[in-house]
């Protein structure tokens, strides 16, 4: 039994959602994002909410249920509100900067780092040491969001490198934890 599939998707005022021929459309001020649903789950709009049932009762399907149920309420927040990744650089002479729609990172190698920004996203530098990434799209902006981390994953000895916002760094100890005072 799904539990996150049984629960209702509550449609914010300004967005419209339809379904229609297996593909469930969320338009809303931020732009419209589409899904192609499986023929096991209908999705039912009604009273300005949106319930998913099964057609069938096995495993897989409650599975989908939960799925589909998930991403459509990823959409649905993403085009009322938008999601946003916050990364964060860490070292000496580590530094970013957009110029039009690309990502200029110095991360500590030869050269400098060109990264595309892609037509459905958006990315500001607040500061050289800041990438906000902006998007409706969930799994788009994460995506991104982690390609630019794993330029320079972060280092446990002196947190070195690109890092999300919100991420616990543990630390090692560098070698001099390992001799003992005479």
């Amino acid at each position: 039994m799904s539990r996150i599939g049984n629960r209702l998707v509550l449609i914010p005022q300004g967005v419209t959602v339809s379904f229609e021929n297996g593909v469930i459309t969320v338009q809303g001020p931020k732009g419209t994002l589409t899904q192609a649903i499986d023929k096991v789950i209908t999705p039912k709009i009604e009273n300005g909410q949106i319930s998913f049932v099964k057609n069938d009762n096995q495993q897989e399907t409650d599975a989908k249920q939960g799925l589909y149920r998930a991403l459509v309420a990823n959409m649905v927040k993403g085009v009322h509100d938008g999601f946003e990744k916050t990364l964060i650089i860490n070292g000496v002479g580590y530094k970013a900067q957009v110029n039009g729609r690309k990502i200029v990172l110095n991360l500590g190698y030869s050269h400098p780092i060109e990264v595309e920004i892609p037509a459905d996203l958006n990315a500001v530098c607040p500061s050289i040491t800041e990438i906000k990434i902006t998007g409706t799209d969930k799994q788009r902006v994460g995506q991104f969001a982690s390609n630019i981390r794993d330029l320079r994953p972060v280092e446990p000895y002196h947190a070195y490198g690109v890092r999300y916002s919100d991420e616990v760094v543990i630390r090692k100890v560098g070698k001099a934890a390992g001799k003992g005072k005479k």
